[in-house]
């Protein structure tokens, strides 16, 4: 009779687990992971060997640049004062206001 009890006790929960487990194993796998490395290794080692030439090439033409612009920063502009260059303009004469001749 315990028996019977227990079996009555411990049957619904394994259904509820079965019936919980077939419906999840319709969206996800339920078997163990799988931790054997693929074969695209290889390619991923490659695209980081590309990746880092493509950031060394980057940073030497940064620095470059860099040194360029201080260079051109450090260059000595010397103007020379015996340039010919005109004076500018007069600004127009401005018209003159005038009263208007009124005779006594």
């Amino acid at each position: 009779m315990k028996v019977l009890s227990i079996i009555k006790r411990i049957a619904p929960f394994f259904l509820t687990f079965a019936v919980g487990l077939l419906i999840a194993s319709i969206f996800v796998p339920v078997s163990g992971p799988n931790f054997q490395f693929r074969r695209g290794f290889g390619r991923h080692r490659e695209m980081d060997r590309q990746m880092r030439m493509e950031n060394e090439l980057l940073r030497q033409e940064n620095e470059r640049l860099r040194n360029r612009l201080s260079e051109l920063e450090r260059r000595d502009w010397v103007l020379d004062d015996n340039l010919d260059v005109p004076p500018p303009p007069l600004p127009p004469a401005r018209p003159m206001n005038t009263v208007p001749y009124q005779p006594r």
